[in-house]
């Protein structure tokens, strides 16, 4: 914890401290070797602020503003504990147990948030973690309008088998890694937040100066209260098409009478979060209805409803009549009384407040799809076998979770404005999930955060990636693939200086967009470090594509990073996951062969006159087998530059 002594004992002070320190630095935190450290914080105007770390002394005024900021000499890596101290003339704010050596900043979506404990071999990882020199600290999810100064307090962690279980997984065993080959203490700064997009990432001054996004900066709220009545009116466009339409004039009551029209409701599957289907946010009570049909009624025999496992106010509406109103903590099951059932079509209308089944507030429903029913013994009728219509209330209150990790600049300001400055070696990043419908608009937006956070901190720092897992479908390249495509954008920002990329196509599992190996995830981005950061001998990259010629009706594909040489990987030793196509575009899977001096010769006898070819083109392109001989697959590629699936998505028109 933070020590604070009193310097002054025989002066009045102030019962509450006026020194405050950036809550990023702490007791057991890793400064970055070989760079002069930066030590920022606030005080009251024009105060003299001290900093002392081991034999270096550095001392400044506050601003007007009470903010202040100095630098510390470089200094040599550090295995030895050093005091930080920071005082003024009547505080002192000391941190303990602080090393000098390798720090990086991780961040991203919830692949870069998973944790050591949910990993493959989790109890063993976490039985072993004894590493000192490894150093973690969490900063807290949040989102704001505006750049924040700090953060919520945090405390730096040691790793250990106590505290571990909570690291960043990819995180983690880079550093593990990194420590072992250069023997200096690494600290993890973890800032990421599941399902967030990369525009959010961006500050509003990047995005001002950017030709795709200036006009959406210009235009974003800069507060909570102007926040809301964007929503609404986003809101309001979403669900009427119109965002010009006066809902207050909406009568609700109407919904309740047998002839009322629900068409021009729209359509959504209403499992799951609403977050994630064009609602983002909203919390507050909304409208259902789906027709059924149901033939033979019988008053006298007993009808049921079924409806998930949720947690909230419910209320069930059969052809305009209420026939069951409850709050609800799990099961939501009711019988029907006679005479609500019709011969033929029926029409169920929900009204349900937020639930409350995953801890925090959400709107959207819970439960399996085969939980969803009317019981009309022994037949039963689903209820989720389509999509139901939807509406908001609006004569219920409503707001807006501070939740928006979507919307443009907003972790950016909250997540990392407060971190600019620190010293460190560079930055880890796991995201795009979130991204792959828009891949080609990845290809602009990706570099433009980098650079960005690069111009934020006046320092071009490596930046190291994680090319998606595999997830999803297999399809190929004549049904197109979102994700091959945000692979694509992903590989292409390697453009840019000092960056690279560990390929995860062969350790993803298409059923789990969190893939629990880590392990190899985290080794490969160090590989990636120690090669290009570090300048160590090893090789940091599996092969990727450099050329293609045709000769003879067979495409040579050229490849770099071969290494000691390219293989086949796997027990029968042949490629797979390539296809080829003439100028029809039309895709074949084809035969491949390894040659000479990295070369891949590729053929099919349905295309005699190749134009392209594709490697790991799929969501799922789990068969592709291309590797080195030092383990690392091939990165997925195309030849062409034809049409892809996600061209005329848009970060904008989402």
């Amino acid at each position: 914890m933070k020590r604070l002594a009193w310097l002054v004992l025989l002066l009045p002070v102030s019962l509450s401290a006026q020194l405050k320190v950036a809550n990023v630095f702490g007791d057991h935190m890793v400064l970055q070797r070989n760079k002069p450290i930066k030590v920022w914080g606030w005080n009251t105007a024009n105060e003299k602020v001290e900093v002392q770390l081991g034999n270096e002394t550095v001392s400044t005024k506050t601003n007007k503003d009470g903010t202040w900021e100095l630098f510390l000499p470089e200094r040599a890596a550090s295995n030895s504990a050093l005091v930080l101290k920071v005082k003024d003339t009547n505080e002192e704010v000391d941190f303990e147990d602080v090393l000098v050596g390798e720090v990086w900043l991780c961040s991203g979506q919830s692949n870069m948030e998973f944790k050591v404990r949910q990993v493959i071999d989790a109890e063993d990882e976490i039985a072993a973690a004894n590493h000192p020199q490894i150093r973690h600290i969490t900063i807290p999810r949040a989102v704001s309008f505006q750049p924040e100064r700090d953060f919520e307090d945090q405390e730096w962690k040691i790793c250990n088998s106590e505290n571990v279980g909570d690291f960043t997984a990819v995180g983690y065993f880079f550093a593990r890694k990194i420590q072992k080959e250069l023997g200096v203490p690494v600290g993890l700064v973890h800032s990421s937040w599941g399902g967030s997009m990369v525009e959010t990432w961006i500050s509003k001054e990047a995005l001002l100066n950017d030709v795709l996004l200036q006009d959406y900066a210009k235009n974003m709220p800069d507060n909570w209260e102007d926040n809301t009545k964007a929503m609404d009116k986003r809101l309001i466009h979403h669900f009427y098409g119109d965002e010009s339409v006066d809902v207050e004039g909406i009568d609700e009551s109407s919904y309740l009478r047998p002839d009322y029209d629900f068409s021009k409701w729209i359509d959504i599957w209403p499992i799951g979060s609403w977050d994630w289907k064009g609602v983002p946010a909203y919390r507050g009570t909304v409208y259902l209805e789906k027709d059924f049909e149901i033939s033979n009624v019988d008053d006298d025999k007993p009808y049921r409803i079924s409806f998930g496992e949720m947690s909230g106010d419910m209320a069930f509406y059969l052809n305009g009549r209420m026939v069951n109103r409850a709050y609800y903590t799990h099961k939501v099951e009711f019988e029907i009384a006679p005479g609500y059932l019709k011969e033929g079509k029926n029409s169920l209308l929900v009204q349900t407040s937020p639930n409350h089944t995953w801890g925090t507030p959400y709107v959207g429903l819970a439960g399996k799809v085969d939980s969803f029913y009317v019981d009309a013994n022994p037949k039963r009728i689903p209820l989720m076998d389509t999509q139901w219509k939807a509406r908001p209330s609006w004569l219920t209150p409503h707001y807006y979770t501070k939740w928006m990790n979507n919307d443009a600049t907003l972790c950016y300001n909250a997540m990392i404005a407060p971190l600019v400055g620190l010293g460190m070696r560079g930055v880890l990043w796991y995201q795009g999930e979130s991204n792959a419908s828009r891949a080609k608009e990845y290809k602009h937006t990706f570099p433009l955060l980098i650079q960005d956070w690069r111009k934020q901190w006046k320092e071009d720092f490596p930046f190291l990636w994680v090319q998606l897992a595999s997830y999803g479908p297999f399809n190929d390249s004549n049904s197109g693939s979102p994700w091959a495509e945000l692979r694509e954008a992903q590989h292409e920002t390697l453009e840019l200086p000092s960056t690279g990329e560990a390929v995860t196509i062969d350790i993803g599992n298409p059923k789990d967009i969190h893939p629990k190996n880590k392990q190899d995830v985290g080794m490969r981005l160090a590989l990636s470090a120690l090669s290009m950061t570090y300048g160590k001998p090893n090789v940091g990259s599996g092969p990727t594509y450099k050329d293609m010629k045709v000769e003879s009706g067979q495409a040579y594909v050229y490849f770099e990073n071969v290494g000691r040489g390219l293989i086949a990987k796997g027990k029968y030793a042949y490629l797979e996951g390539f296809e080829i196509a003439g100028k029809d575009q039309k895709f074949y899977f084809a035969k491949a062969e390894i040659m000479a001096g990295g070369i891949v010769k590729v053929y099919n006898e349905n295309v005699p006159n190749p134009v392209a070819v594709r490697y790991a083109w799929s969501d799922s392109p789990i068969e592709a087998n291309l590797y080195n001989l030092e383990d690392l697959p091939a990165s997925p590629f195309r030849t062409d530059n034809w049409a892809m699936v996600t061209d005329l998505n848009s970060f904008i028109n989402r």
